[in-house]
């Protein structure tokens, strides 16, 4: 059998873990194959060789796309050139579906297979890119199992394969043994993520740094948790927070959530993993006022947080756009502190019971079994 050869291209921290752990799978199946494309430190830890950094793809919102559309364009044209002399076994694109999707095509047109993993969230909004998405791709990979009706609609071939997260993450109600790790004190405790990215902590920040203050105005024994992806963005957030009685945390960010008895987080993965840990939250969010313009016009779904999805009813409170104040977050944070939240526990285990399912080897099976086929 011949080498196999694999183009991924992640764009941002949680499709470079996905990365990871993929090239991880695909390596016990595909004995001596050779990874490159773009990822980042996780995915090169596992020998593979990235192009150009991934911060190159980072970059989220209508407004900051169209700041640099020309450089992604350029470095998408750059990838398709480099790889039409000598075509790999697969492509595939993890997640940054603007991105990757028409790459996925442009491989796709060459004869390799293309492979997205992470659908896009048509379920939620411009469920009309499935027709297109289906000329794009050979095969989708989901995480979610409420994605793969859409995609089989469409004629296309799909799997869900469970998230990552779930088989990382331990259910766990308590909070003891995070607190220990942290060095933190044994009293009632907030966790606030404001976001990992530059640009989402600074719409997003200020919001959660005044609805702080309030809740420490009304609680000053509360104790507030706040990690920090990066050191940059640590020094941000203590400047936000400068005055108040806060600890910020750089790295750590679950064992953070771990260590708290509920929530303030902006909408994403977070989320997810707030409700795989066990924990009551409350979500704001925050965009560029016409990126957010446009975004509400075309969302087709009530909710966005992810745990809202998985649940048979909404147990986490969602303040978005203009409802993200501090006068809305405040009452709702209070009562994830203090409410009776058992409902929401049950719901979020049986979510941990359905998604931990071993995503990695699952999709790695998926493409190799399609690849298979292809030969």
């Amino acid at each position: 059998m011949s080498t196999k050869r694999f183009v991924m291209v992640a764009g941002e921290v949680s499709g470079d873990l996905l990365g990871a752990s993929l090239i991880r799978e695909l390596k016990k199946q595909h004995p001596g194959a050779h990874f490159e494309g773009i990822g980042g430190p996780a995915m090169a830890a596992e020998g593979f060789y990235s192009l150009v950094p991934m911060e190159r793809l980072s970059v989220m919102g209508l407004i900051e796309v169209l700041g640099r559309l020309r450089e992604l364009l350029k470095l998408r044209r750059d990838i398709v050139k480099h790889y039409a002399v000598d075509p790999p076994s697969a492509f595939i694109g993890i997640d940054a579906p603007d991105f990757n999707l028409a790459l996925a095509k442009s491989f796709k047109d060459m004869g390799v297979l293309a492979v997205h993993f992470v659908s896009p969230s048509v379920w939620a909004w411009r469920a009309d890119r499935v027709k297109k998405i289906a000329t794009q791709v050979d095969l989708m990979l989901t995480l979610f199992p409420f994605e793969v009706s859409v995609y089989r609609e469409h004629g296309m071939r799909v799997d869900c394969v469970g998230h990552p997260l779930a088989d990382e993450i331990g259910f766990d109600p308590s909070h003891s043994d995070a607190r220990r790790t942290l060095g933190v004190r044994e009293c009632q405790t907030l966790a606030v993520l404001p976001g990992s990215r530059d640009g989402e902590v600074r719409r997003i920040g200020p919001v959660f740094a005044a609805t702080v203050a309030g809740l420490l105005a009304r609680r000053p024994d509360l104790q507030v948790l706040i990690p920090a992806a990066t050191p940059a963005l640590a020094e941000r957030l203590r400047a936000l927070f400068a005055g108040q009685s806060v600890t910020i945390v750089e790295g750590q960010s679950r064992t953070v959530m771990a260590a708290a008895d509920a929530l303030l987080l902006a909408s994403g993965t977070a989320a997810l993993e707030g409700a795989l840990i066990g924990r009551p939250m409350v979500v704001g969010y925050r965009l560029n006022a016409l990126t957010g313009w446009w975004v509400k016009r075309l969302l087709t779904v009530k909710h966005v947080a992810l745990p809202n999805h998985l649940t048979a009813q909404p147990y986490v409170p969602e303040f978005l756009l203009g409802e993200c104040r501090p006068e809305r977050l405040i009452p709702a944070v209070e009562q994830a502190l203090d409410g009776d939240n058992q409902a929401a526990m049950t719901a979020f285990a049986e979510v941990h019971r359905s998604l931990a399912t071993h995503a990695a080897g699952r999709a790695a099976s998926a493409i190799s079994a399609v690849l298979a086929r292809t030969l």
